[in-house]
């Protein structure tokens, strides 16, 4: 499993670096994280090891994420089924030589509300919660040196491999690990992305501070959460949850998100983007088949959850560690 992985391509990546003690243990520690592993692993991995050889003969991973070559249609077809192994897919589109995965989201719509206003070009990146590696891909297709994703989820991890399995030498590597299993004081990265994580964090400030942590200094911090209109004191707390989620503890407005990121010694704080999710972007699909944003608003009034509450809606912030 751990040559899956590719750490010690990622260890030759991060040599030199203030990471390079960190990666330098991290086998022993997924060691440690797989002996626990996850009841579906096995099968998983049965359905990565199922993908049949392609050659890539075009990887587009600036304008898409997109995987071409000659593939005829029994190979296509099996490749149609291994990945129909790995569901359900919430992030991405992703077009695998001729396979079309309409995932959950259209994560590319976000991807280009985000993308312009950053410049990743040349910078070793973290993407904490990356889920599927989705944004890892089209991080490396705007120019990111190397891109680190964590996220603890094992299904995550295998839909990454099966895109790593045809980019074999690409400097993106998925960790099945929680932010809080980083070592504290990383100060490693020039980027880090927290996108769709904040308001699952009892402790938001703390999120905050342990984003900056991972920081080289004057490094970026990329925050996307879900918001609510109002002040710099307004913060929507669900009584139980929110859009039939059970784990959403804080919604502040945008204001009240600045005065958080400058509460916990960001500078340069700026909104880029406010966007409401519409049905279209998140809907239930062939690929993600349980209920999705259509079940979670109110069916008479789209503007309101199921609950009574605000639909979500979603902010990027941009700030910068001094």
């Amino acid at each position: 499993m751990l040559s899956r992985l590719d750490l010690d391509a990622l260890q030759q990546q991060l040599a030199g670096s203030p990471l390079q003690d960190w990666a330098a243990g991290l086998p022993g520690q997924l060691d440690a994280k797989l002996a626990v592993g996850h009841g579906d692993l096995e099968r998983w991995f049965a359905a990565v090891a199922a993908l049949p050889t392609l050659p890539v003969e075009h990887a587009e991973l600036r304008e898409a994420l997109r995987l071409e070559g000659t593939c005829d249609d029994p190979t296509r077809a099996a490749l149609n089924s291994a990945l129909q192994g790995l569901i359900p897919w919430r992030k991405g589109p992703f077009e695998l030589f001729g396979v079309h995965i309409d995932t959950e989201w259209r994560s590319d719509w976000k991807w280009s509300r985000v993308a312009p206003h950053l410049d990743l070009a040349g910078k070793r990146i973290l993407d904490v919660g990356c889920g599927n590696g989705y944004y890892m891909w089209r991080m490396l297709g705007a120019g990111a040196e190397a891109v680190v994703g964590v996220d603890p989820n094992w299904l995550f991890l295998n839909q990454f491999l099966a895109v790593k399995n045809y980019l074999p030498d690409a400097a993106a590597w998925h960790l099945p690990l929680a932010l809080e299993e980083l070592p504290a004081k990383l100060e490693g990265f020039d980027t880090v992305f927290s996108m769709g994580v904040l308001y699952h964090r009892r402790s938001p400030i703390d999120h905050l501070l342990d984003l900056k942590d991972t920081l080289l200094r004057g490094g970026e911090l990329v925050l996307e959460t879900l918001v609510v209109e109002g002040d710099a004191q307004q913060v929507l707390v669900p009584e139980d949850r929110y859009a039939m989620m059970r784990n959403v503890w804080f919604l502040p407005s945008v204001p009240a998100l600045e005065l958080w990121l400058r509460r916990a010694g960001f500078v340069d704080v700026r909104c880029v983007d406010v966007s409401t999710t519409s049905v279209e972007e998140q809907r239930a699909t062939d690929w993600m088949r349980f209920q999705s944003l259509p079940d979670f608003l109110d069916p008479a009034d789209h503007s309101r959850t199921v609950e009574g509450l605000p639909a979500p809606t979603r902010a990027v912030l941009l700030a910068r560690k001094p």
